[in-house]
């Protein structure tokens, strides 16, 4: 099956979506399809080898130009291509991470209005591309925020278009309320050229059938696997302070950043507790600079800076490295996560979690047992529990052996792969067998 699949870079950052639409990419590759990686506005990046493609389409200079230039609507392709040369959007992407989602309004209704927005000309050069060059069985698009080229992408090619939905409501819900609003009104009006949904979790799938106004039947849950390592070792389970709790994700507030701290420091003021350390690790954006320094100071005026570690992870070897220094992890988000990859990457090497009960958590540990739900900002209830699991070995020691077995029975990227596929043939060859959605 040949695939166009859509995705959106994140201005430079490590973003999940990215990484989950590259793993996806090259496990659909190597099962024989050809599944070409498209992005949009800027490059991706992602922490193992990127398998998208060099040109980027709906490049973020172009689409900002034209969003505020008429000029900019009517110049030359030729002159578009080099405002979307990859290393030249890099660069402009340090400075595009510092805008806030709220301010990002306007032309998130101009994108979702497709050939009737601004960036109509945008839509008119990935059409054309898919047309004559690609020639896809089928379009995968990352995200419903890009649903605006779907109609003149239907009217072209006439092939079936699957949206994924795996985070669009945290931008939808940073936007001004009238833009909020106009965004979601496109969505369901681009709706009607959609053939169906794939969400990352059952729980995600309830919620934006809701917001959004779509058929739930119609959206198809695919739960996100990773690239697993060629031999899962047997965990190796501290049975002796000090212990090490980590937090691994995106260092901002919805991902819970300071219920973690306020966690650890709850914990080490308990009376007996054991010594523990808390390392830190995941995407750190200028605009949160500010947020972890305040948190950092909360450590430091309870004269606990020694035991506190915050690391880069600019590879996979050494995001790899820091779980494996672990002996649990937490990431008490406030956002209800919908994919939870960060999870799925501390199973495998054998790390529990303590997550809270909201989002695609519960789901994950009902189905494994490799961790433990906490009550939503609760910060008592969050330490008391991850003491427990470090004084409890024999119980951590079962979550890090089912987390192992999960991700290699259920959570791999091989195993996305062949559900996605399961969902896409029922559009390609509509008389295939039917699979639960």
């Amino acid at each position: 099956m040949k695939i166009a699949f859509i995705t959106a870079g994140a201005a430079g950052m490590f973003c999940g979506s990215c990484m989950r639409d590259n793993t996806l990419a090259a496990a659909l590759n190597k099962l024989g399809h050809e599944a070409l990686l498209i992005p949009t506005y800027t490059p991706i990046r992602t922490d193992e080898t990127d398998v998208s493609q060099h040109r980027v389409f709906f490049g973020g200079i172009n689409v900002y130009l034209q969003q505020k230039s008429r000029f900019f609507r009517h110049t030359p392709w030729l002159l578009d291509r080099l405002l979307d040369f990859p290393r030249l959007l890099r660069w402009v992407s340090r400075f595009a991470r510092r805008a806030k989602y709220s301010e990002l309004g306007e032309l998130a209704v101009s994108m979702l209005q497709g050939t009737h927005g601004k960036q109509r000309k945008e839509v008119a050069k990935l059409t054309r591309w898919l047309q004559d060059e690609v020639k896809p069985e089928i379009v995968l698009l990352t995200n419903a925020l890009l649903s605006g080229v779907v109609p003149d992408i239907r009217k072209h090619l006439g092939v079936p278009v699957i949206i994924t939905l795996q985070g669009d409501d945290i931008f939808l819900d940073a936007l001004p309320t009238k833009d909020r609003q106009r965004c979601m009104e496109l969505i369901r009006e681009n709706d009607r050229f959609v053939d169906a949904y794939i969400s990352t979790s059952f729980s995600y799938a309830n919620h934006m059938a809701e917001a959004l106004g779509l058929s739930r039947d119609r959206i198809h849950v695919v739960h996100p696997g990773i690239h697993l390592k060629a031999n899962l070792e047997e965990p190796a389970i501290r049975i002796a302070p000090p212990y090490t709790i980590g937090y691994f994700a995106r260092v901002c507030p919805e991902k819970g950043f300071h219920h973690a701290i306020d966690a650890f420091l709850h914990l080490r003021g308990t009376p007996n507790a054991p010594h523990c350390k808390l390392k830190v690790s995941g995407w750190l954006g200028e605009q949160h600079r500010p947020f972890y320094d305040e948190q950092v100071k909360k450590i430091e005026a309870a004269g606990l800076l020694a035991d506190f570690e915050h690391t880069d992870c600019p590879d996979h070897a050494s995001k790899m490295a820091f779980m494996q220094s672990l002996d649990v992890m937490t990431v008490p988000t406030d956002y209800h996560e919908p994919k939870g990859l960060y999870v799925l990457e501390a199973w495998e090497n054998g790390i529990p979690v303590v997550v809270p009960a909201h989002g695609t958590f519960p789901e994950l540990i009902e189905a494994t047992g490799a961790g433990v739900l906490v009550t939503p900002g609760n910060t008592p209830a969050l330490a008391a529990t991850l003491r427990e699991l470090l004084e409890d070995h024999p119980r951590r020691a079962a979550m890090a052996h089912a987390g192992i077995r999960a991700v290699r029975e259920r959570f791999s990227a091989a195993t996305m792969a062949t559900e996605t596929l399961r969902v896409l043939e029922r559009f390609t060859h509509p008389l295939a067998p039917s699979s639960t959605a």
